[in-house]
């Protein structure tokens, strides 16, 4: 019933990872384009499956992972995980005494994978991330990592409407953008996204943002995408 709903009214919030860490698509010479017939349309199913949750456990080894720790260790105070998956980034930096991290996903099947981790549930939710029941500037920092290029256009506004709303200070988003520079748009390789230029997504991003800086991520797809995260400051 659950994903009937959510079938219904947004695109999902997590990033299919690919089954090598170094990418979250497909290779490029496998790769197999054509635009959705409908852009607010997607398959959600895979998001319930051990394939998926199996996946997520790995894929931001080595780049990913690390970058969000950099950006967070000389913070303080209480951050969010946009599109927490299985919550393998709480766990890492837990030992950040710092930081009071808090979850959320749109998937219960990965939310009851990151509670038999061992996280906190009543840190952990399951919720839209178009449209969320948190305060307002409840969190200072907020990050996600490959799950906004997955939104509709309209999506996307909302995503970061909320991510403007409940977070007071900073937040950090990590998505990938063509490496043609170009705006190739909306595509599908094992999943649906948008490819498009570093200036399509400030452009999305400074609606919301007072401040909107730019700065690479290790990782990439190459031939299609390399990653940048776009740190969003109130």
């Amino acid at each position: 019933m659950m994903k009937k709903l959510f079938k219904l009214v947004c695109p999902p919030v997590l990033i299919l990872a690919g089954k090598k860490a170094q990418s979250l698509f497909l290779k490029p010479n496998s790769l197999r384009y054509y635009r959705p017939a409908n852009e607010d349309s997607q398959e959600l199913d895979v998001y319930w499956t051990d394939q998926m949750a199996n996946q997520l456990e790995e894929w931001g080894r080595g780049h990913t992972w690390n970058e969000i720790e950099c950006l967070l260790v000389n913070c303080s105070g209480k951050v969010l995980d946009i599109a927490c998956g299985t919550g393998v980034n709480i766990l890492e930096m837990l030992r950040f005494n710092n930081l009071d991290i808090y979850g959320f996903d749109i998937s219960d099947f990965l939310i009851k994978r990151a509670i038999g981790k061992g996280i906190d549930p009543s840190k952990l939710k399951v919720a839209d991330a178009t449209k969320t029941d948190y305060l307002d500037n409840e969190f200072d920092f907020s990050y996600s990592i490959g799950s906004l290029e997955h939104f509709t256009e309209e999506g996307i506004d909302l995503f970061l409407k909320e991510a403007s709303r409940y977070t007071s200070k900073a937040s950090f988003h990590m998505i990938p953008v063509s490496e043609s520079t170009k705006d190739e748009g909306w595509m599908r390789t094992n999943q649906s996204f948008h490819n498009n230029s570093v200036e399509w997504w400030l452009a999305k991003y400074k609606k919301h943002f007072r401040e909107v800086h730019v700065i690479n991520s290790a990782w990439k797809d190459p031939g299609l995408s390399v990653g940048k995260w776009f740190i969003c400051n109130k």
